[in-house]
């Protein structure tokens, strides 16, 4: 099997594999422990703590460590609604992963404002600046690069608006991370990540916390991760996790992203010449170099995923934590296109080690769906 669904998930790399292994193997005690093998651990932690923060750009002892995006998204919003009871309203971007739109709506209701984006797809700045000069928000959260079309945020130009309102800002870099470089980020005053997108293990993430929120807590029983977080650290992941991501951020230099960015555009042309009627989503916006999102011009999507699948292809119809619910793509959806168009939309996010052969490849596998659904009575003429 070719895999093109790195955006669902990203096979564990070796580079993480080996560290895992290790760790598992030589650095499993309880860091919180008093004796010296756990002390050992508790040092590789801090080390570790340390370098993570490094690539993002932020000092060490703002960096909690968790068990995922969705768990960071959840808790920071569980905490502001602790912290702002009964005024006060937050701004979430219109294409957010559901993990941050369905924990903002729960914890805050119609104190909730959705900000909308483009026909591309791009957070609408000047709908957010307008709600900004209300004085009225306590959190305004704008992911990096969006999971099911790959089409880049303004989440600096976000951030900087509400920098000059004094709001804090929130920013879901899940698919930015390991894809471009995280220097940045930061910056951010709340960050949230997790390994599984980048070639680490599942299970294991990262919150950043503003410098200014020293209260912030999430799970209550215990004072790991400086009292933001109880329970008991998982070296051994949270290792892996960093030996992925140092691994992914010496892969994309600039003439890396240039050759993927490539390889996928070439893709594409081949695509709109070989099949007539298919449609690019935010084909004119910045998107990441591994991502693209196709309208079809026949059949609903899950036909095309299972007959690629057949011919030895992994894809999606879209986000893989959407799946078997009710309804079209939310995101899909803030974009305009109709529920008819998203039901034949598919996705492809290419891995970092994917070869040029295998993108032609994979455009000969649709090419040979579409010959064989053109027997077939079509959804849509």
């Amino acid at each position: 099997m070719i895999y093109f669904d790195v955006n669902a998930t990203a096979p564990l790399c070796e580079a993480a594999r080996t560290v895992w292994l290790a760790a598992n193997a030589e650095h499993w005690a309880n860091p919180s422990s008093p004796y010296a093998s756990a002390t050992r651990v508790r040092i590789y932690l801090n080390q570790a703590r340390e370098h993570f923060s490094g690539l993002l750009g932020c000092s060490p002892e703002l960096l909690v460590f968790n068990s995922g995006a969705t768990e960071g998204n959840n808790s920071l919003f569980t905490y502001f609604r602790q912290i702002y009871p009964d005024k006060g309203r937050v701004a979430v971007s219109a294409v957010e992963h559901p993990c941050v739109l369905e924990a903002a709506r729960y914890r805050f209701g119609e104190r909730c404002d959705v900000v909308p984006v483009t026909s591309q797809g791009v957070l609408d700045l000047e709908v957010l600046e307008q709600k900004l000069r209300t004085g009225n928000y306590i959190l305004v959260s704008v992911m990096a690069a969006n999971n099911e079309t790959g089409i880049l945020q303004p989440w600096l130009e976000a951030m900087n608006l509400c920098r000059e309102h004094g709001v804090p800002f929130h920013c879901d870099a899940s698919q930015w991370v390991g894809k471009l470089p995280a220097n940045r980020l930061g910056t951010c005053d709340f960050v949230t990540g997790c390994a599984h997108k980048f070639g680490g293990p599942k299970g294991v993430g990262f919150l950043k916390v503003a410098a200014d929120y020293d209260g912030f807590k999430t799970l209550l029983g215990g004072e790991q991760e400086g009292g933001r977080r109880a329970g008991t650290e998982d070296y051994p992941g949270i290792a892996a996790m960093l030996a992925a991501l140092k691994l992914r951020e010496s892969q994309i230099t600039p003439d890396f992203l240039k050759k993927a960015t490539r390889a996928r555009d070439a893709f594409q042309l081949s695509i709109l010449e070989r099949i007539p009627g298919v449609t690019v989503v935010g084909n004119s916006a910045p998107r990441l170099w591994n991502t693209l999102s196709l309208i079809m011009p026949t059949h609903e999507n899950l036909r095309w995923v299972q007959l690629i699948d057949k011919r030895g292809f992994a894809l999606s119809t879209g986000s893989a934590c959407s799946t078997g619910k009710e309804g079209p793509s939310h995101v899909l959806a803030a974009m305009g296109l109709t529920p008819e168009a998203i039901r034949r939309v598919v996705r492809i996010s290419g891995a970092w080690e994917t070869k040029d052969s295998e993108w032609e490849a994979l455009s000969d596998a649709f090419l040979s769906v579409n010959e064989t659904l053109g027997k077939d009575r079509p959804l849509h003429y």
